[in-house]
């Protein structure tokens, strides 16, 4: 193949030789995304209709649980799809669109977590301001950035990517359609274009890592002042679960697109992905509902409700009203 514009199709990496490993895989799959899409459903459905969440933290938090369903939704189901019917093939444009709908997303994400460490920050050293700094104007306009101004970004990044020429086949060794698995196909000379782009994604990554970073030290300093213990453990329930997803988050997913090729194998590759696109969606709302009380509240009081409803009885079969 000479380049892109003759490959109408792509093969993704094959989890296992044999038609009984790949069912696993699949069950394996839909374990993880049925449990990302419910916690972060039960999230997004609690934050939307208790009006005690309707804060800027838990608003923040509704904009991760939607992005998490996306990310996940994004690359998980086709490689599910792939597995059960013993197939590795994502069709050209199919491939592009993964391609940029995760980027959309993931950098939506990104962007929205250094968000919600500014909301941390102004919370705890500027309590006074916190009314005006982050009323509800400010909060859609900061959770209207995180999601437009990569769009973009994601265009630019995917049209740049399946612009260069691909010399090396069209089998990649990812489950999903990765960038840096594409840029591997790709001839020697057209590669330095899109790994300039990835160096300056890899900077802006590395300024909100920075800013992240910065708004917790002071933050910690504050909260190490406080002279109630009570109050400190309160600050570090708030504070370390969302440190905990940007660490992992921003670690495993830099890794992927940064690391030299002189690091690279399938099976670390593979194990990277899983944990900057899989693991985050589907463990982010255990994190955050783990040590958060209010949360936990929210989310009884939405089951009660479920279960009252469905335990709902007729006074009679012509009579829709509930006993009580």
């Amino acid at each position: 193949m000479s380049n892109g514009s003759s490959i109408t199709e792509f093969l993704l990496l094959a989890f296992a030789d044999t038609q009984e490993l790949q069912l696993l895989h699949f069950w394996l799959f839909l374990g993880i995304y049925l449990a990302a899409l419910l916690g972060n459903g039960l999230i997004t459905i609690a934050v939307a209709c208790d009006h005690r969440l309707h804060t800027p933290m838990y608003f923040f938090l509704l904009n991760l649980s939607l992005l998490d369903l996306g990310s996940i939704s994004t690359t998980v189901p086709k490689a599910m799809a792939n597995s059960l019917w013993d197939t590795r093939i994502i069709s050209y444009a199919g491939c592009a669109a993964q391609v940029f709908f995760f980027l959309f997303l993931i950098s939506s994400e990104y962007f929205l977590l250094t968000v919600m460490a500014y909301d941390r920050y102004v919370a705890i050293c500027k309590p006074l301001h916190y009314g005006t700094l982050l009323g509800s104007r400010a909060c859609v306009h900061m959770a209207a950035a995180a999601w437009g101004s990569v769009f973009p970004y994601a265009v630019l990044h995917t049209a740049n990517t399946f612009s260069i020429p691909l010399c090396q086949g069209n089998a990649l060794d990812q489950f999903f359609c990765e960038v840096p698995q594409i840029l591997k196909l790709s001839c020697s000379d057209a590669y330095l274009r899109e790994a300039g782009l990835l160096v300056v994604s890899g900077c802006l990554a590395f300024g909100c890592f920075v800013f992240i970073v910065l708004s917790y030290m002071r933050i910690f300093r504050v909260v190490l002042r406080f002279p109630s213990k009570q109050g400190r453990h309160k600050v570090f329930s708030m504070c370390l679960p969302h440190l905990a997803v940007v660490s992992l988050f921003i670690s495993t997913g830099m890794f992927a697109h940064l690391k030299p090729p002189s690091i690279s194998s399938p099976f670390l590759d593979l194990l990277v992905a899983v944990l900057y696109s899989v693991v985050p969606p589907a463990v982010n709302p255990l994190i955050y509902s783990m040590r958060n009380q209010e949360l936990k509240d929210a989310l009884r009081k939405l089951m009660g409700r479920f279960s009252a409803a469905t335990d709902c009885q007729p006074f009679s079969a012509n009579d829709s009203r509930c006993m009580s």
